[in-house]
């Protein structure tokens, strides 16, 4: 049997979860897809799902292949349609990872964009504030609002992001404005839980001293959102990117809070595997957000 055609069955019944989906959207009968996966296996030597009348799942085995075969075949794929179009447009399926927050803003518009320069590509975009293994989980690409550790990434600033610090008019009439950090100790403060520290912040005073205040809350999240909420609603301070609050901030429903004072700095970057040839439609992304964000976008040195 030809070798592809096992791995493209058997991704295609992962995806779909079902034996007979992926006999149709192959244009095959159920039997010969059956047949594909179980030759894979055989050739594997390994088990890559557990089957039942009712419930198709993968195993460890066959999640770690899914996402090696699936970017396999996604390159392949905009192999031939490349060669089978005679163009240089780049083509294929784009795998994007993003945070929440952050794609639920840009991510629209940005991909709509992009689609009508590039109606070839198929853009399937995640929105997840975990932090995905690129390589692992089959992903081209993903969007991140962090400071980057090093790994075997090669990144591409977009720009840097600026956290604020603010609260509702109604929490700082009850509660008191905070006339410096060290008053935030006495006041309710909102957690972003994916942080290494959630409840140690970091500013830098008008004069340019470095400092950090220990806070405390009663709420933390894993969601930008959901504390900028809680922060219209009265439940204490919150420090968040800019583009978090902005729209509460321009419609009065939060005030800065500390002012002349910096809080943490992330870079906005894209990351993508290191490979000796970058996909075209990795690279033609890669350029449409750094035109998005404007000139200041810039190529890292080397890895991340």
């Amino acid at each position: 049997m030809d070798r592809f055609s096992e791995i493209r069955a058997f991704v295609c019944v992962a995806e779909l979860g079902s034996f007979v989906a992926a006999a149709e959207r192959l244009e095959l009968s159920r039997a010969m897809v059956t047949k594909l996966v179980a030759a894979l296996e055989n050739r594997l030597g390994v088990r890559l799902m557990h089957r039942t009348t009712r419930k198709l799942s993968l195993t460890e085995a066959g999640e770690t292949y899914l996402a090696q075969a699936g970017s396999l075949l996604g390159e392949l794929d905009e192999l031939d349609a490349l060669l089978s179009h005679g163009a240089s447009e780049p083509v294929g399926r784009l795998r994007v990872s993003a945070p929440v927050s952050f794609g639920m803003r840009y991510l629209g518009r940005i991909i709509g964009g992009f689609h009508q320069r590039y109606p070839q590509i198929e853009v399937e975009l995640n929105l997840n504030d975990r932090r995905v293994d690129l390589v692992e989980e089959g992903f081209d690409l993903a969007l991140r609002v962090s400071n980057l550790s090093d790994s075997t990434l090669v990144a591409r600033k977009l720009e840097q992001v600026e956290d604020l610090l603010a609260a509702s008019p109604d929490y700082l009439a009850r509660h008191g404005i905070p006339a410096g950090p060290a008053d935030l100790a006495d006041h309710q403060c909102l957690l972003y839980a994916l942080t290494a520290q959630p409840n140690v912040w970091d500013y830098q005073s008008p004069s340019g001293e470095q400092g950090r205040i220990k806070v405390k809350g009663g709420l933390k999240a894993n969601n930008g959102d959901v504390l900028t909420d809680a922060a219209v609603q009265g439940m204490g301070i919150v420090l968040q990117p800019r583009f978090l609050l902005e729209e509460a901030l321009a419609d009065g429903r939060l005030v800065p809070v500390l002012p002349g004072y910096h809080w943490h700095c992330l870079d906005l970057s894209v990351v993508y595997p290191v490979r000796r040839h970058v996909p075209g439609k990795v690279r033609v992304f890669v350029d449409y957000l750094a035109e998005f964000f404007g000139a200041g976008a810039k190529q890292a040195a080397g890895r991340v």
